[in-house]
């Protein structure tokens, strides 16, 4: 019976508080995080902004570039698009750039290639990311 009133003082002993404890302050103030909730699911799929002066003309019209996942679908795309800039996706255009070799003076080096997809959005709406002006 000894061995079991050593485990029943230990139980006891943790819900106590020690003499002398400082009370711990509750943490209010929290940071506004600049990405939305979904955004780890979204910059898995989502590789960046495609900045080029062709995509700049096709985001006046509602149509953005992005770099994707090489396995991402248009599906996944799209909702990638609405969680992270909350708009509203009418379609996904994929297109795959193909890599190539490239010569400098160490010698000849593959570049890898890339997929990118064309999102078209929701007329009236707009990514404030790819604002150029």
């Amino acid at each position: 019976m000894a061995i079991t009133d050593i485990f029943k003082k230990e139980e006891a002993q943790k819900g106590k508080k020690k003499p002398g404890a400082k009370p711990v302050a509750a943490k209010t103030d929290k940071k506004e995080s600049r990405q939305p909730k979904n955004a780890g699911r979204a910059m898995g799929v989502l590789a960046g902004m495609h900045a080029t002066e062709k995509a700049a003309n096709m985001a006046e019209g509602g149509r953005y570039v992005f770099k994707v996942a090489k396995t991402a679908g248009k599906k996944e795309i799209a909702r990638a698009v609405e969680d992270y800039y909350g708009v509203d996706v009418v379609s996904v255009n994929v297109i795959n750039i193909p890599g190539r070799n490239r010569r400098n003076r160490r010698g000849i080096y593959f570049e890898s290639g890339y997929r990118k997809a064309a999102v078209k959005i929701k007329k009236g709406q707009t990514i404030e990311a790819a604002a150029t002006k």
